[in-house]
């Protein structure tokens, strides 16, 4: 165990402690990130898509719209690639800038090599894999990725990634006794990295009543009348 005395030894500690780290992990801890909605950014490392990173989702089209949403509508160009059923309606409802939206349906089987050359110029790369990739290609894309600082989000397992994201405990609102609409869906994001211990997790609505992502309405605070005494629950003296 290393003894360290003094503000500059620790600073020059912690220094090369963070260099040594960022060469393990391939990536800078204080690299920028894409901005999300709010209500993941409190739950991603870094309160956003760091740049040059990978991230493993679930197979939640939904969860998929939700993270391109923010980046579109900033201006960064987003692609998705090998998801032949991407409905641009829906994306569009959950908030994605369909102008900075490219589609690749099918890549075919040079799929890999599809996604590395689009992140040469697009910041944003959503991929479905068709069948597992050897970890050299994997390594090879994780390193252009960094060079380029794009964000590769994959629907499905993926090594080297910034972090799992995935939804649970869905309950959908808006259905009665057999009659009614599906308005809006309430659940849990988890997020499990690397960066942090216990996985974080958030309730939110996705999609909301308009196709987005939002926070949960807070249950309303019973508030009694005026003239009742709140422990009592009964007539306030006179």
């Amino acid at each position: 165990m290393r003894s360290i005395v003094g503000n500059a030894a620790i600073a020059d500690e912690v220094t090369r402690l963070r260099a040594q780290l960022e060469r393990v992990q391939g990536r800078r801890l204080d690299a920028p990130v894409l901005p999300v909605h709010p209500a993941l950014a409190d739950l991603l490392p870094g309160g956003g898509l760091r740049v040059g990173s990978a991230y493993s989702l679930g197979s939640s089209t939904s969860l998929l719209f939700a993270l391109l949403a923010r980046p579109s509508r900033d201006g960064s160009w987003c692609g998705v690639v090998g998801v032949p059923r991407l409905g641009a309606e829906a994306a569009e409802s959950a908030g994605v800038d369909l102008s900075h939206l490219v589609l690749i349906p099918d890549p075919g089987q040079r799929w890999l090599a599809v996604v590395g050359t689009i992140a040469e110029v697009l910041p944003v790369v959503a991929v479905r894999p068709p069948a597992r990739a050897k970890d050299a290609e994997v390594s090879r894309l994780a390193a252009r990725m960094r060079e380029r600082g794009s964000v590769l989000l994959v629907q499905g397992p993926w090594p080297q990634t910034e972090a799992m994201i995935d939804i649970a405990d869905p309950a959908w609102e808006g259905l009665g006794d057999g009659y009614g609409l599906l308005e809006q869906r309430e659940l849990t994001v988890t997020v499990s990295s690397r960066r942090f211990p216990v996985p974080r997790r958030g309730r939110m609505l996705l999609p909301d009543a308009g196709g987005s992502l939002a926070a949960p309405r807070a249950a309303p605070v019973p508030v009694p009348a005026p003239g009742w005494d709140r422990s009592e629950r009964l007539p306030a003296a006179v």
